[in-house]
């Protein structure tokens, strides 16, 4: 039985190893900046905002003068991702643009991040804490004026 397992063993990790043999390299990291240091970025007219939450979240707040392309959509199957993202963005931000990303949280941001520095965005920065956290910390958001806008 022993000799069994230890065969067994070795074949796992001939495979583990082969397996990581075919591993891409990490991808790069993305850049985080607190709410503070965004909105410093935002101020100085060098970047715009992407914000990636849902159209209905955007709508019921955001930071002025952001544009809104949803990461994902929440459907009847639960959440889908964008197919059309990349597209979307690109239709509004050339690949050298400096982009600050946020969203509710931070989370989806960052995913973003990911999918628009693999498409060749060469200056985009993930909010921390996200729209939340830009809130929180008293930064001015935009909200519907009447129950007509939301």
């Amino acid at each position: 039985m022993r000799p069994a397992i230890a065969l067994t063993i070795c074949a796992l990790s001939a495979l583990l190893v082969a397996a990581r043999g075919s591993e891409k390299p990490p991808a790069a990291a993305v850049a985080a900046v607190g709410v503070a240091a965004a909105a410093d970025l935002l101020r100085s007219g060098g970047h715009r905002y992407l914000d990636v939450r849902t159209e209905k979240e955007f709508r019921n707040g955001h930071v002025a003068d952001s544009l809104n392309v949803p990461y994902h959509f929440f459907t009847s199957q639960g959440k889908e991702k964008n197919p059309k993202f990349i597209e979307q963005v690109a239709a509004h931000f050339d690949k050298q643009d400096s982009i600050v990303v946020g969203c509710k949280s931070g989370v989806r941001s960052e995913l973003a991040c990911f999918d628009l520095m693999a498409a060749g965005f060469e200056n985009v920065k993930n909010i921390e804490g996200g729209y939340d956290a830009w809130v929180e910390n008293g930064f001015a958001v935009k909200k519907p004026q009447t129950q007509d806008e939301l």
